[in-house]
């Protein structure tokens, strides 16, 4: 699989379909009509990622008024993230197993770190006509603000 250039706003979102925790198939353009929050993490089991990934599950609720769906995404497979999921107390939040090929949909959409093995700790929100509304790439130790992204969303709600 080759990386593409990074998607930006206003790009078509690319589609994808990956095994969550409990082994659900997700599927991007399925979630038609919804926004999409795809939280890219790089790894389960580290602090940041699962402030992150908590983060989405405390904030679902108003995510759902807001009619955006969130997920996480990272390399980790799916016995892992049933696990990581498990420990981390979260129920409701799909968290989605980039597993094979290595990555996959973070090359898709140009955040792979090659050298790493991982993606980059970004959030992109896709609309509801599947259009990308919102990329940022965060430094890797660090947990993006979900106050920003629930700023993004109220700023663009859906006609």
């Amino acid at each position: 699989m080759e990386r593409q250039p990074m998607i930006r706003t206003g790009d078509p979102a690319r589609n994808f379909s990956l095994k969550d925790q409990n082994d659900k198939t997700f599927d991007l353009f399925e979630q038609s009509g919804k926004r999409v929050l795809a939280s890219f993490h790089p790894l389960a089991w580290t602090s940041y990622c699962a402030a992150q990934m908590q983060s989405l599950e405390e904030n679902r609720d108003l995510l759902a008024s807001l009619d955006t769906i969130p997920i996480g995404v990272s390399v980790d497979s799916v016995p892992c993230k049933k696990a990581w999921a498990e420990h981390l107390g979260i129920t409701h939040t799909p968290l989605l197993c980039d597993f094979w090929p290595h990555g996959g949909v973070a090359m898709t959409y140009g955040i792979f770190r090659e050298a790493n093995g991982f993606s980059e700790r970004a959030n992109i929100i896709i609309d509801e006509n599947q259009r990308v509304l919102f990329v940022k790439v965060y430094p890797v130790h660090s947990v993006p603000d979900i106050k920003e992204i629930i700023a993004v969303l109220r700023q663009k709600k859906p006609a």
